[in-house]
């Protein structure tokens, strides 16, 4: 068998992910953390038994399940991949307990939320400065075409179409899409092509290369705060699930919802079927004539 140092294995490990699966820079660094912590844990992950990993579960207490259930993705990737490379004989992870989880509910922005947030963009673009323009070109694309902010934030200025009404993009797991860009969108990029700084190949440039997610996240607050709403109940990824959740309200069909918003599996886009069940339950309990006298559920 042959044998190599944990931490020289764990990069061959995030090598082959980026190189075979396409993984995002996101999942490459999350995965190195979780291995690394591991290494920290028990030592050299290509020499550790079925014993070592059982107690990881007590180190993991603290974690929260959704943390717990990556790291233990991530070790039984590397383990089925030490065992390819002949770094081990066997697979031990099986002695991990896989924890169970729930995901969450999308937070949810109405239909009146909405119209809050466009109705002070629309005001401020009337200004005509380019901050206020290029705010409301990020939003139409957030919320009318259901964009990543990984996506979003680094659209190439090639991606913009010239005739025809869809954007070319690269996605998660570098998977090419197309997708629709609504005429009102398409008015937004037109007057941010007007007034954007020249000299760079992104859409939306700044002095480091492109806007950076942090800083789609921190204006995004900032607009919810001028639009009266909790801040805290809004951001990039809310608007990306109230462009998938209206959508389904309008009767869109789910598969077309899971080409539109770059889901490789169906199963991810099922949650919308969720939270549009959801909102039917919590409108006949608000709603019915029996909803006031404890009979209802």
């Amino acid at each position: 068998m042959a044998t190599r140092a944990a931490s020289g294995a764990i990069a061959a490990f995030l090598d082959m992910l980026a190189a075979e699966r396409g993984a995002t820079r996101n999942t490459l660094d999350a995965y190195g953390r979780d291995l690394r912590a591991s290494e920290e844990a028990i030592g050299d992950l290509c020499a550790a038994g079925r014993e070592q990993l059982a107690r990881l579960a007590g180190q993991w207490a603290h974690l929260a399940p959704s943390s717990v259930a990556r790291r233990i993705s991530a070790l039984r990737q590397f383990f089925a991949f030490a065992v390819d490379e002949g770094w081990r004989d066997d697979d031990p992870s099986t002695a991990l307990a896989r924890p169970q989880t729930r995901r969450p509910l999308p937070k949810l922005l109405s239909h009146d939320d909405v119209a809050k947030l466009f109705a002070v963009l629309e005001e401020e673009a009337e200004t005509g400065t380019p901050a206020a323009i290029r705010m409301l070109a990020l939003v139409e694309l957030l919320y009318g075409s259901g964009l990543r902010a990984s996506e979003l934030v680094s659209l190439p200025l090639s991606a913009v179409p010239r005739d025809a009404p869809f954007l070319s993009l690269v996605g998660k797991g570098g998977v090419a899409r197309m997708v629709p860009v609504s005429s009102r969108a398409r008015i937004a990029l037109s007057r941010w092509l007007e007034v954007r700084p020249q000299g760079s190949k992104f859409l939306f440039p700044s002095r480091e290369a492109y806007l950076s997610r942090i800083r789609l996240y921190q204006l995004i607050k900032e607009l919810a705060a001028r639009a009266g709403l909790d801040a805290d109940k809004v951001s990039p990824h809310v608007l990306r699930h109230a462009f998938a959740t209206h959508l389904l309200e309008g009767g869109a069909d789910l598969r077309l919802l899971q080409t539109l918003l770059g889901h490789a599996d169906i199963s991810t886009t099922q949650i919308y079927t969720h939270v549009d069940a959801a909102r039917l339950v919590a409108l006949v309990n608000a709603r019915h004539p029996l909803a006031g006298d404890g009979r209802a559920s």
